[in-house]
């Protein structure tokens, strides 16, 4: 799961929240094992992302849509880069670190399979809307390093606001793809937020990590927002 949202879709600027978050301090150490994790399940969600983009181009219409897809792809393994020079910094090997993670991606995508073009754009702006704000969630926490590692693997996904024009197109052409279109979102942020659930459930540590940035003081919370800011994004979308 991974694309910046245009400003009128994202959350609101770290700077306008409250809590240590937005005040721009760090509260977090630099070895604070959760953020190899981090990196770890962030590693593996580039990797996956970078197949699921290159299969699903296949599924365009035309040119265009498949040079948009290949763009985002290659944008993906650029950041897997990153995030493995990041992690042999601190000593980790990446590939076994990010291994754990595999099985709740996977099923994510497994169970997310588009079965349209259109039903592939909505899931790659909702996945990469999801990736953005788990990181707006801890990004003013964490030292300048991390933030700004973090920072450079989601800094490349505006990519996926081709996916606006195209589905607002199509939604408003027909009342159909908007009703079929919306329940497939919701399905996505369901499947999204279930296996984050796991993930967490199974890690301590980036429990941890989410919640020490001060502005959100219950796992509940965390997920609330994550609701409250993908249907502001379908709104974007026409789907809501």
């Amino acid at each position: 799961m991974n694309s910046t949202p245009s400003a009128a879709a994202g959350p609101a600027p770290a700077a306008e929240r409250s809590g240590p978050a937005a005040s721009g301090v760090s509260t977090i150490s630099s070895d604070h094992p959760g953020i190899t994790e981090l990196f770890a399940l962030l590693a593996y969600g580039e990797v996956a992302a970078f197949y699921r983009l290159t299969e699903e181009a296949r599924m365009a219409p035309n040119l265009r849509g498949r040079i948009n897809m290949a763009t985002m792809a290659a944008a993906e393994m650029n950041h897997y880069e990153v995030l493995r020079d990041a992690m042999e910094r601190r000593g980790v090997d990446v590939v076994p670190a990010m291994t754990k993670y595999a099985s709740a991606l996977e099923n994510y995508h497994r169970l997310t399979t588009p079965s349209t073009w259109l039903e592939a754009l909505v899931k790659t702006y909702v996945g990469d809307a999801l990736a953005a704000d788990f990181y707006l969630e801890t990004a003013g926490s964490m030292p300048d390093e991390v933030a700004g590692v973090v920072r450079s693997v989601l800094s490349e996904t505006g990519h996926s606001q081709f996916v606006v024009a195209e589905v607002r197109a199509a939604v408003t052409a027909s009342q159909r793809q908007r009703h079929r279109l919306a329940l497939w979102s919701r399905r996505l942020l369901g499947e999204a937020i279930t296996q984050a659930q796991y993930v967490l459930a199974e890690h301590d540590e980036l429990v941890d990590l989410v919640m020490s940035g001060g502005g959100l003081s219950q796992m509940t919370d965390f997920f609330d927002h994550l609701q409250h800011t993908h249907n502001t994004r379908m709104q974007e979308l026409g789907l809501a």
